[in-house]
Order: structure tokens, then C-alpha cells, then sequence
């Protein structure tokens, strides 16, 4: 088997933001431990956590977080090959059951270790998982963080599934709100859609979403999106994916003892009142907290997307990895629809 010495990579010098990026060809590869694996990588794609690694400083709103090593190789996300035949995606911890914390996140792939903008890498074994057999390297490169928050999302409390009749609301046109879309739809459910543009509302409704409300035309969505539901009572999940920008609208949409799903750190509080603890009690809702999910929830995601055939949604534009200023340059302009696909090559 060809051992490669070095990797062609996507890495960050610095925290200066997009121009702390820089494409290399010849990064060196570790020597495989034991219990590693060698991995030839075949697609990537970006989230915005990678911008909030890269720009520490204003991280589009949120909060920032630091790069665990000096010429990080960023990338969450990830699809490649081990060995010869076996295709696997790139996961980030080894546990079984339990739900990342902040710790786990903190110590994902692109932060504290080198991540997935690279040909090659080399990762320990019990961070692979299996790829939907019928999903191609660019689509399986979706799931690790967009694709299993969205499962989580809605798979992730007992007592609160998707199903036929319901309806879910989804935020947006960024990857976990897509993937969340496709899943619900899939489970049987009514979907309620918002975004900013036209244009993203005809694609949203070309993926099946039931009904899309325009939030910039209208600030108070949930109005409009409580009208939608049966009989008015309100949706009975909400993924939030907008943070202090959409959790008291998210709040205001619910039904009575509905969930809120609220996965996003991104945004200001149009009015500069952050929703609290005590939101909860008066909206009669329950609002739960969550980073990604867990091992067992990402095998569980995999068979339902291939039972459902679902195919994860790509914008039109991918880059190759030569090209990663542009990339997080599409990404930070959010000019993207759903997630943004890197090739190796």
C-alpha cells in the first residue's frame, strides 16, 4: 500500500480571518500509530464554525474560537477512502452514546487537530464511520456536522419525533436547515421554511418545503408561520439555527409543549432583548440545547438516509482545495445554498 510522506492542504497560519489561509502542497504527513488509520480524502465541504476558527475576532457574530496548533489544516467535514475499497466519513470523537459537550466540540477535527482540507490525513480509527452506500464522496462530506445537527435536532428527544401531520419549521438555506428539511419531509412531516431571498424561497420549495415565509419582508415570521399550522396552535418543532436573532420569534411559532431545537450561536437580538430562561415558562415550550450528536445517532442518520434515498444538497459552485480563500470567501458572503463541496484535487 502507497504510505504518501506529505499532503497538499488547506492551512491557517493565523487568526486574522480569510487572509490567514493559504493552500500548500507539501505539508508533512505523522507517522501512523496503532490505532490510526491512513485516509485518502475525496471531498470536504466548509461550515461556518470554520470561519469562526479562522477569524477569531468577529466570527460572524458569534463566538470566537481558538486554533488548537500553530498551521492548522481546517475542515470539519470529510469523506474518503481507507485502504483500498473501504469508504468511510471522517468523524470527530469515539464515543458511543453520549452527546458531544463543549469540551468535544472544542477538540473536533479543524480546531485542536488537523482537520479534512487535505488529500491525505491520518486519524484515529474509532473517529471513521461507515458512508451511506448511496450517497457519492461530495454529499457523504455533508453529514458530520450539518447532517447530524439536524438529526439531532429532530431525532435527538424521545417523545418529540417528526412524523406525519407534524410540522417542523426550519430556518434558513444553510446545510443543517437543508438536511433538516430533508429528513422531515421524509418522516412525513408539513415543513414551514423562512429565509431572506426569492430566489432561495423557490429553491426551498423545490425541495418539497410546504410553505416558505420571506423574514425580511416579514420581521414578525411567526405570526405568519403560527397561521400556517393546523388550526393555528403552531408548529411543534422549531429548529433554531439563528440564535439570539430568531429564538423569540422561534418561541412565538411553537405549539403548546412543542420543542424548540435551538443549535445556533450566530446573531444579535433584533431588538437587543436576549430570550431567557423565563421565555420558557410563558411560551409553554421546551427549548433544548445541543452541540452535533453522537456516534450512535451518526449510524442511526446514515441508515435512514439510505432508506429514504436522500441525497444531500450541494450549492451549484464547489472549489477545489487550491482554491480555499475563495471558498471561505463564498461562504462568509453567504452567497452559498446549502453547503459548500471542496475537492481534494
Amino acid at each position: 500500500m502507497y504510505i504518501p510522506q506529505y499532503t497538499a492542504a488547506g492551512i491557517l497560519n493565523n487568526q486574522i480571518g480569510i487572509e490567514g489561509l493559504q493552500f500548500v502542497e507539501r505539508l508533512p504527513l505523522p507517522a501512523i500509530k496503532e490505532d490510526e488509520v491512513l485516509v485518502k480524502i475525496h471531498a470536504a465541504s466548509l461550515n461556518y464554525s470554520d470561519l469562526m476558527i479562522a477569524a477569531q475576532d468577529h466570527a460572524q457574530g458569534g463566538p470566537g474560537l481558538t486554533m488548537g496548533k500553530k498551521r492548522l489544516v481546517l475542515g470539519s467535514d470529510g469523506a474518503g477512502v481507507v485502504g483500498a475499497d473501504s469508504k468511510s466519513l471522517l468523524f470527530t470523537w469515539d464515543t458511543e452514546a453520549d452527546l458531544p459537550g463543549v469540551d468535544d466540540v472544542g477538540a473536533c477535527l479543524g480546531q485542536t487537530v488537523d482537520g479534512t482540507l487535505r488529500q491525505y490525513g491520518v486519524f484515529h480509527e474509532k473517529s471513521l464511520v461507515s458512508m451511506p452506500s448511496n450517497l457519492t464522496f461530495l454529499e457523504a462530506a455533508t453529514l458530520s456536522c450539518s447532517g447530524l445537527t439536524a438529526w439531532n435536532a429532530l431525532f435527538g428527544l424521545e417523545g418529540t419525533l417528526p412524523r406525519t401531520g407534524g410540522t417542523i419549521v426550519v430556518q434558513g438555506a444553510g446545510g443543517a436547515s437543508i438536511a433538516a428539511l430533508q429528513f422531515s419531509l421524509a418522516a412525513g412531516a408539513t415543513v414551514i421554511a423562512t429565509t431572506s431571498t426569492e430566489e432561495k424561497a423557490s429553491k426551498l420549495k423545490a425541495l418539497g418545503a410546504h410553505h416558505v415565509v420571506n423574514y425580511r419582508e416579514t420581521p414578525d415570521w411567526s405570526e405568519r408561520v403560527k397561521a400556517l399550522t393546523p388550526n393555528g396552535k403552531g408548529a411543534d418543532i422549531v429548529v433554531d439555527v439563528g440564535g439570539a436573532s430568531t429564538l423569540r420569534q422561534s418561541m412565538e411559532a411553537v405549539r403548546r409543549d412543542g420543542l424548540i431545537a435551538a443549535t445556533g450561536v450566530f446573531g444579535q437580538a433584533p431588538d437587543g432583548r436576549v430570550s431567557s430562561l423565563l421565555d420558557c415558562i410563558f411560551c409553554y415550550c421546551t427549548v433544548r440545547g445541543f452541540f452535533l450528536g453522537s456516534r450512535k445517532q451518526f449510524g442511526n442518520m446514515n441508515r435512514f438516509i439510505e432508506t429514504h434515498d436522500i441525497k444531500p444538497v450541494l450549492d451549484q459552485k464547489t472549489f477545489e482545495m487550491a482554491s480555499v480563500k475563495e471558498a471561505f470567501t463564498f461562504l462568509q458572503e453567504q452567497k452559498h445554498f446549502s453547503k459548500i463541496g471542496i475537492s481534494p484535487y
